[in-house]
This record gives structure tokens, C-alpha cells and sequence, in this order.
């Protein structure tokens, strides 16, 4: 059937005025979604995601959204998901955050902080300095993860990165791995490096938080699809706020934010943690909503000097930290900064 060109212009003003009987333009707040689907890992850095699930603040926050979520290992498998529309919001390493904004051009933004603190080298007992590395296997979470760009880039400064033999694999691999001597050690975000010092006789060789003023440095923070953002503001804050409420809780109960995160570990990883490594890993990290907006720059160099990227990512509108101001100033709580990385 061919339609004239007046019926096709009047076709396309209908549209652009009425979406299709007055149904809001895609980009537009659509409402509370019918579903949100959120990525996390099974790690002690990701605690809020974790306490936010089991103990149902999360839920809670969502009402009659329906929450479906799904558990990486590392971060790039995670980018992939949100980059293949598979995912909407994401707890996730800085480096692959970063790598998110890039690769999207820009549609995946940062949202909030989570977690700093709580990733560490550890190694055999007879490395007792930097030199003594050369020759030894480290492992990483997964090729470009967050602890992956931060050995590179550290052993890069110290003229090591052809003497170092980098090795990918899950973190639960890494225990065996070390134990049977397939490798030295590891830079690896908490549990696991506790569970190798105190359970197979490594001992730290540098903890990251020497590298960074104050010893603060973004371990886990969400992302999102900006589509998703900002089809479904409330959607998100109600996310935001279910991640500040399990944050506050996990800080008021230690003890028992201990155990859901254990329990939790289990269920997913088919792993326990004992007491001393569960006390371990969290005296190691910090929980907060306050993504240290400040550390992006470096860290985006720190992925050219780890040679993971050709050129540092421009950042302009890297961080969309409005949804989350909203919710901390309708909590009475001082707004997060984002160091100019705003986006407009």
C-alpha cells in the first residue's frame, strides 16, 4: 500500500505530539518500571548490594517493582551485560565503571559510591619485597577488572611489568591456585585476600590504600543505563536509597551484616568464610554512598599505564550523582560532590 505524503506528515506530527495516544516520548520519566535488573558480586566489597538484597531493603524501597538480579565474578562480564541491555543498574569496580562510560559513549553513568578500601597484594611468605616479585606469578580477578588495572599500573612505576607474569582467574580459583603453587600471590579485593593470609600463609606486600591520599579509593561503586535512568527516576532512587539504608544498617550491625554477607557468599559461591577472615575483610573496607569523585582522572591514566587502554577517557559526564543528592537531601544528609564530572 503506498500512503501520500500528506498522510505520512500527518502520521509523524501525530507521533511526535501524541506518542501513539499519549504515551510519554522513550526518553522521558515513564514512571516506577514493572522490573529493575541489577548485577552485583559475590564479594565482601559489595556488601551493600549484598545486604540490600538478602535483608530486602532493597525490596522494600521498590514496592511493586519487581527486582531480578544476577552475580559476576569481575567486571568486564558485568559491562558486557549492561552494554547487551541485559542489566539496568550495576555494583561494580571503578576501572570497568570507567570502561562502561567509554564503551557506551557515554550511556552508562556512575550513580553512586559504595564501598572504598579492601583490595591488597598478598603474597608467599619469602617475598618480602618488591624485587623479590620478579620472576613470580600474580593473579587478578579477570583481564582489565579494577584489581587487574591496579597491579599493571603499580608494577609498570616500578619497572617490573616484564619480570611479573599476570594471571586471570576466579577469585575462588585463586586459594587453590596459590596453595598448589600455580601462583605467587595476588592483588585481590576482600575476601580473598584475608582468606589467603589467614588461611594459606600469605602476607601483605602493599595495601592499596598506600597508593592514594587519605588510603581512600573507590573498590565498588553502581552504574546504570541512562536510558533506564532516566525512564525511571523513582525506580533508581528507590535503588539509592535501599543501598544507603543496608549501608547504614551493615554499620550499626557489624556482626550481623558479617553473617548475611557470609551466608550470602555461600549460597552463591557454594564458599564459607571463616570468622577470622570475615573480621578481617571488614575491617578492611569502608561503606559509604560518596563515590571520592576526585580519584577518576588517575584512575582512568592508571588503565594507560597498566596498557589495558590506548588513551585516558575523557570524563566530562562520567558521574550523573543527581538522583542520589535528591535522596540524601530529602535524608537531611550534606549532598556528594563530583569534582566536576557532573553531567549536565
Amino acid at each position: 500500500m503506498v500512503l501520500s505524503a500528506a498522510t505520512v506528515l500527518a502520521s509523524c506530527s501525530r507521533a511526535e505530539t501524541d506518542q501513539g495516544g499519549g504515551q510519554p516520548p522513550p526518553e522521558a520519566d515513564q514512571g516506577a518500571a514493572t522490573e529493575v535488573r541489577l548485577g552485583y558480586f559475590p564479594n565482601v566489597t559489595h556488601a551493600p548490594a549484598i545486604v540490600g538484597v538478602e535483608n530486602g531493603f532493597f525490596a522494600d524501597e521498590l514496592g511493586s517493582t519487581t527486582l531480578t538480579t544476577q552475580t559476576f565474578n569481575a567486571g568486564p562480564d558485568e559491562v558486557n551485560a549492561l552494554l547487551g541491555g541485559s542489566l539496568d543498574v550495576a555494583f561494580i569496580g571503578s576501572g570497568p565503571a570507567i570502561n562502561a562510560f567509554t564503551k557506551s559513549e557515554g550511556t552508562i553513568q556512575l550513580i553512586s559510591g559504595a564501598v572504598s578500601g579492601g583490595a591488597q597484594l598478598v603474597v608467599k611468605p619469602e617475598i618480602t619485597s618488591q624485587d623479590q616479585l620478579k620472576g613470580a606469578t600474580i593473579a587478578t580477578p579477570q583481564l582489565g577488572n579494577t584489581q587487574d588495572v591496579a597491579l599493571k599500573k603499580w608494577l609498570s612505576e616500578q619497572d617490573l611489568s616484564g619480570d611479573v607474569t599476570v594471571a586471570n582467574m576466579k577469585n575462588p580459583q585463586i586459594y587453590d591456585a596459590f596453595r598448589s603453587g600455580e601462583v605467587d600471590g595476588g592483588w585481590l579485593p576482600e575476601p580473598w585476600p584475608s582468606q589467603l593470609v589467614e588461611e594459606a600463609g600469605a602476607h601483605v606486600l602493599l595495601d592499596e590504600k598506600q597508593l592514594w591520599p587519605d588510603g581512600k579509593f573507590p573498590t565498588t561503586v553502581m552504574i546504570a543505563r541512562s536510558e533506564f535512568v532516566r525512564q525511571h527516576p523513582e525506580t533508581v532512587k528507590a535503588l539509592l536509597r535501599g543501598a544507603i539504608a543496608a549501608t547504614e544498617w551493615a554499620g550499626n550491625n557489624t556482626g550481623e551484616a558479617k553473617s548475611v554477607v557470609n551466608s550470602a557468599i555461600e549460597k552463591l559461591t557454594g564458599d564459607t568464610l571463616s570468622g577470622p577472615v570475615l573480621d578481617r575483610a571488614f575491617a578492611n573496607i569502608e561503606l559509604s554512598p560518596d563515590p571520592a569523585s576526585a580519584t577518576y582522572p588517575q584512575l582512568a591514566e592508571d588503565s594507560v599505564t597498566a596498557g589495558v587502554v590506548d588513551a585516558a577517557a575523557e570524563l566530562s559526564g562520567f558521574l550523573d550523582l543527581s538522583l542520589l543528592n535528591e535522596v540524601l537531601a530529602e535524608q537531611g544528609k550534606p549532598p556528594v560532590d563530583a569534582a566536576g564530572l557532573q553531567a549536565n
